[in-house]
């Protein structure tokens, strides 16, 4: 029987494992992946990390992100949304669960898109769960800190952001009801916190969501944001959701391959620092293929270097990790520049053939 994150009935302190040990997990050179010992000793640091098998989400260590739009598709923008086909979702939800052995996945909204996803597996009794996501719009303007919004969002489209939010709660709440054996979770808003997006919402509303969404539902409530600001700004918030969901990219902050997974383990210890009791879950984590930002430090063989160390590690400390993700999307980031990192975060190209790392996890055995 598999485990699964309870919703939060009152405060626990997290288990602390008092083993006196050094990590070894040395700086390897550029292509060459850390080598987990099965035996090894944890550092203190890993310690302080290292969680309970029952705080897996739903049993799984290792999970992925969907997003099924390919080449010509997009979620609405304004203009109404190009979905993918019922065909197209079975054929991404076959390549996910039966060829590359994902059990969980992580989507992002409440919309018909999504809903044909929870519906599919239904349908066809699929061995994968889902983390639904309730997407939020913007309710404040952050014009001033987020670098792509050159003027203030009118106050009419905030106020009737505020409304549509509102409804996808409701809608959100009404799927995690009828989806029950599907949604294990459901999850929040994304990245709405931050002062650098687009979608900002404050953090007394988003409380007060979780709030309403945890009274509606019987799975876990969780918010995903960046480590950072959990770790800065989360204290309140994480009073209120079952677990704490962070994104971990190293990339965008700087780091090469050989710092990918040691940077990648001081977020999740900045966060266990100042949350010691909470439940993390990392909601995303990745490394691009390919991007006209980063050079070859994005390139297939450090994107199979970051993801195959890290979701070893994470198995490890028993945190579940949500892999971004798992197909490449045409759609995101800047339409004149189509070998930006936005683009080629997937394990598969958005023909649907595999990269490097899909390959080598194949081969290995690593996801299943």
């Amino acid at each position: 029987m598999k485990l699964i994150i309870a919703k939060k009935r009152k405060k626990t302190m997290n288990s602390i494992f008092a083993i006196v040990i050094f990590f070894l997990a040395s700086s390897c050179a550029e292509n060459t992946k850390i080598k987990f010992n099965n035996m090894r000793e944890l550092s203190h640091h890993e310690q302080l990390i290292k969680q309970q098998n029952e705080d897996l989400l739903n049993g799984y260590s290792k999970a992925i992100c969907y997003s099924g739009f390919r080449s010509g598709q997009h979620p609405d923008r304004g203009d109404g949304a190009k979905n993918p086909s019922y065909e197209e979702i079975l054929e991404d939800l076959r390549i996910i669960s039966d060829v590359a052995g994902f059990k969980m996945i992580r989507i992002y909204d409440c919309s018909l898109n999504s809903e044909m996803i929870l519906s599919i597996i239904k349908e066809y009794k699929m061995d994968i769960k889902v983390m639904l996501g309730i997407w939020l719009r913007a309710e404040l303007s952050n014009h001033h800190t987020c670098s792509w919004l050159n003027s203030p969002i009118p106050d009419d489209e905030l106020a009737n952001n505020k409304k549509l939010n509102l409804e996808e709660i409701q809608s959100g709440i009404k799927l995690a009801n009828f989806y029950k054996d599907e949604v294990i979770a459901v999850n929040i808003g994304n990245e709405a916190l931050v002062d650098w997006n687009d979608h900002k919402v404050d953090n007394d509303t988003i409380i007060s969501y979780v709030k309403m969404v945890s009274a509606s539902i019987d799975q876990p409530v969780t918010v995903a944001e960046n480590y950072k600001w959990w770790a800065d700004h989360g204290y309140e918030l994480s009073q209120v959701v079952d677990f704490v969901s962070i994104h971990l990219y190293p990339i965008w902050e700087g780091r090469n391959i050989n710092q990918g997974l040691s940077y990648s383990i001081d977020n999740v210890l900045e966060v266990r620092n100042k949350l010691p009791d909470a439940k993390i879950v990392v909601a995303e984590a990745g490394w691009p293929s390919v991007s006209s930002e980063f050079g070859d430090i994005a390139s297939e063989s450090n994107q199979d270097r970051y993801c195959e160390e890290l979701m070893t590690w994470c198995k490890e400390m028993n945190i579940t990790i949500f892999c971004f993700e798992a197909f490449d999307e045409d759609w995101k980031g800047n339409p004149n520049d189509m070998m930006g990192a936005e683009k080629h975060w997937g394990l598969y190209n958005v023909d649907r053939t595999p990269k490097l790392v899909m390959r080598q996890f194949q081969e290995q055995n690593i996801v299943k």
